[in-house]
């Protein structure tokens, strides 16, 4: 019995003790104040039903009947007429505290029965909420991969059309470069021109590889050795950029299926991502670690952050904060993890860095 109910079950006991005195301590011959004194036990009885129930309005209407009939017994026996009137009294004791005590149960029930429909109905709420959101989200990657689809084609013809002139003017430019002597002005502008002919030429790569990504081998690998293989090949460009890198491997198998090295793309292109946000320098976390059914990677830079509104677009095609940007790194990267059946996330606040999350799919097979 809890506290409170020890507590309810002290307050009747204490209404009957003291009513039950005030019978047995007053004169037979004040009927008013005996009349008022039998109302009052309705009080107790009352409570009885309506804290312990059925049976507590039974058990109270009964302990009353039991404690105030030795006083109509003893003390109203020579009057039959107001003994009578007692004797029902009694009765209807009895009847207040079964039917007290019946409703209050049926009310508990009751209660006890919308609860659970409340809580069926929350249940249900949350799942349809869950279910629409689910749907909300697939239907924004559809849209998405409908949009990139028409983009990737769009830059597919594009790059090709203009990554054949531009060849024919880096090979014109560098057999100028050769017939030219080493104090000729002119030798100036040439190599301005074979450059920034090469950065356009990386520009059309990367048009063409957000359009088409280079199709290699579908099969099973063990994800952390492609992030390793990244970390040791962008090694050199951190030391350049003053920033540590960190690689954390949990050391479960994390098998999973694709290719490796659309794999490695992405994740090269995460890893210049977090670098290129750095220009003063910074730490950045890799982590490689095995979920239930899923492999997690995560990028986590100390570089400016991502504002919230601006998070929804930085896997947009040709969205950038940098001049010197294309905007197809990170379209780049999300689309391969899409293609792979994963799920490439940005958690940020602005001045705290940024956390890039991948989840892929455990390779069938490959369950621990």
């Amino acid at each position: 019995m809890s506290k409170s109910s020890r507590n309810q079950l002290a307050i009747i006991l204490i209404l009957v003790l003291a009513i039950t005195a005030l019978h047995y301590l007053t004169s037979t011959s004040m009927h008013s104040y005996h009349g008022i004194y039998r109302r009052l036990y309705y009080i107790p009885i009352i409570l009885g039903g309506l804290w312990f129930m059925l049976r507590g309005g039974i058990i109270v209407a009964l302990f009353v009947s039991a404690i105030y009939l030795p006083h109509v017994l003893f003390q109203w026996g020579h009057h039959p007429t107001t003994g009578i009137e007692q004797y029902l009294e009694i009765l209807l004791y009895n009847i207040i505290g079964l039917l007290t005590g019946a409703l209050a149960s049926r009310e508990q029930k009751q209660k006890k029965q919308l609860e659970k429909t409340t809580n069926r109905l929350e249940e249900s709420y949350a799942k349809l909420k869950s279910q629409a959101d689910q749907l909300l989200e697939t239907e924004e990657q559809l849209r998405r991969a409908d949009r990139l689809s028409a983009l990737g084609e769009l830059s597919a013809g594009m790059a090709h059309e203009i990554r054949n002139p531009l060849g024919s003017i880096r090979g014109t430019a560098e057999i100028l470069k050769e017939g030219m002597d080493k104090n000729d002005k002119r030798l100036e502008f040439a190599e301005i021109l074979v450059k920034e002919v090469n950065r356009l030429d990386g520009v059309v790569r990367d048009f063409l590889n957000f359009a088409r990504p280079a199709d290699s081998e579908q099969k099973t690998v063990e994800i952390c050795d492609a992030l390793q293989e990244v970390a040791t090949l962008t090694r050199q460009q951190a030391v350049k950029a003053k920033v540590e890198v960190s690689l954390y491997n949990d050391d479960q198998p994390k098998k999973v299926f694709g290719s490796l090295e659309q794999y490695k793309q992405a994740f090269l292109n995460l890893v210049l991502n977090a670098l290129q946000a750095m220009p003063d320098g910074g730490t950045l976390g890799i982590s490689c670690t095995r979920g239930q059914d899923k492999a997690i990677i995560s990028f986590t830079d100390t570089g400016p952050g991502i504002p919230e509104d601006l998070q929804d677009r930085i896997f947009n095609p040709f969205y950038t904060t940098r001049s010197d940007g294309t905007g197809l790194g990170l379209a780049i990267s999300h689309r391969i993890i899409d293609a792979h059946g994963g799920k490439l996330k940005v958690s940020s606040k602005p001045g705290a860095g940024a956390c890039f999350s991948i989840e892929l799919p455990i390779a069938n097979g490959a369950h621990s």
